[in-house]
């Protein structure tokens, strides 16, 4: 192994057999990271360049270039859809989500839409200046963040509170195209800037944000999975507003509080969800979060939802994505960004054995094999939320610290026992294939 982390032994023996018919199924991937473990785990061949393959875990960057101009057939997967930038990108997710908000309050009345509120006020720079100031004047002394819409780990990200703050920015952004021409540039980047929460929830006087997985396999229709496990990523320094200059109060990226002069390795700056459900409901009580986690269902249905019509569906694709979640000292909790690309490359050993359970089940759903019915609620750690319409529980979520009292099928930050839960899926759909071919 290229890295310093400890093979999980589940990899190696994979589960399911690991072949299309008579044949090992042949795999590309363009990270070396944990996916390349997992997929090497499974038994699969790697396959070089232009070789023939079965599934391809690749870069957003080919699926820009390469994907109108390559043929795959009919068992082919990869790992993104064509237009998935209409959820990940920052700016395409705002305005998709403000236009599907207004849909549903058209359609459904103003309550249903008020599910929709749960990401920040947000403009995009500069087509957006003129709104955003006048927003801004109308809540003067609030925190504002600024983001890059096409970067990623804090890269470009500053807060401000006066408008001449961003005084040196508008008059890049406004610069003719003849004088950028002239001055040989190329044309200024775009930002979003949003209405920063200066009420963040506190663990231990520090702030945090969630990043929690979705696997969808379809889009027409939707079907969404939800994986049980996923972390809360702590900044290194204790929240404070009087310096909104320090990145290591505000921003919680890994990439950036590694850099922090005592940042410990080792121990990271994450909690497991399931530390973080058994801690909220410890302190606040077993409604008061299953409220919080309800509300989370309506963001990642509603924010699937709201590109659905848009988003160029395939057979062949599926993506994984990373949603960024906030939550505020009421518990509300807040959708800052989705990931087409969350981070595979483990910050430690923990972490490590997390990301290749996350990437083994997302392979099992995904089912090269076809070993599963299709009819499957659960498999391994992700549970089927959505089907063309709301997944019911019926298990009643006897795996959580208390057994939920809503109807959706998710388990977020429960128990996880998936190795138990993959073989007795799989030694039933044996024992069904026999029955059928008796």
């Amino acid at each position: 192994m290229s890295r310093t982390q400890k093979q999980p032994s589940y990899l190696g023996r994979p589960i399911q057999k690991k072949t299309i018919g008579d044949r090992v199924v042949r795999f590309r991937t363009a990270l070396s990271n944990t996916i390349l473990d997992v997929l090497k785990g499974r038994g699969w061949q790697e396959v070089q360049g232009d070789m023939e393959w079965d599934f391809y875990w690749c870069d957003v960057g080919w699926m820009r270039e390469v994907f109108d101009h390559f043929y795959m057939e009919e068992h082919c997967r990869i790992n993104h859809f064509r237009n998935h930038y209409e959820l990940t990108r920052k700016n395409l997710m705002v305005k998709n989500l403000k236009k599907f908000r207004k849909q549903v309050e058209r359609e459904q009345g103003k309550l249903e839409a008020s599910k929709c509120d749960f990401f920040p006020t947000t403009f995009e720079l500069p087509s957006e200046y003129h709104m955003f100031v006048e927003e801004f004047k109308r809540n003067l002394g609030s925190l504002w963040i600024m983001k890059p819409i096409a970067k990623a780990q804090g890269k470009g990200i500053f807060l401000f509170r006066k408008l001449k703050d961003i005084t040196d920015w508008k008059k890049e952004s406004y610069k003719s195209q003849e004088e950028r021409r002239n001055d040989d540039k190329e044309p200024v980047e775009t930002y979003i800037v949003q209405k920063y929460i200066e009420n963040p929830y506190l663990i231990g006087g520090k702030k945090f944000d969630l990043r929690v997985y979705v696997l969808v396999t379809s889009y027409i229709p939707l079907k969404a999975w939800l994986y049980r496990e996923g972390f809360a990523r702590f900044s290194n320094t204790r929240y404070s507003l009087d310096s909104i200059d320090d990145t290591y109060i505000h921003l919680t990226n890994v990439a950036v509080q590694k850099t922090a002069p005592d940042y410990d390795p080792e121990k990271g700056c994450k909690w497991s969800l399931n530390q973080l459900r058994q801690y909220l409901i410890a302190r606040h009580g077993i409604e008061a979060v299953e409220d919080m986690l309800k509300k989370m269902d309506d963001i990642f249905i509603y924010s699937l939802l709201c590109v659905q019509k848009i988003m160029i569906n395939d057979k062949h694709c599926f993506e994984l994505y990373g949603y960024d979640i906030m939550l505020d000292d009421k518990l509300k909790p807040w959708l800052i960004e989705t990931n087409a690309s969350p981070s595979l490359t483990a910050s430690n050993q923990e972490d490590y054995e997390l990301k290749c359970r996350l990437l083994e089940d997302t392979l099992n759903v995904v089912d090269m094999e076809g070993r599963l019915t299709g009819k499957e609620k659960r498999i391994g750690g992700y549970d089927l939320m959505w089907n063309d319409g709301p997944v019911t529980l019926e298990e009643g979520g006897l795996d959580c610290m208390s057994a939920p009292t809503y109807t959706t099928n998710t388990h977020l930050g429960c128990f996880n026992d998936r190795e138990k839960q993959l073989k007795q899926l799989f030694r039933s759909l044996q024992m069904a294939k026999k029955t059928t071919t008796v």
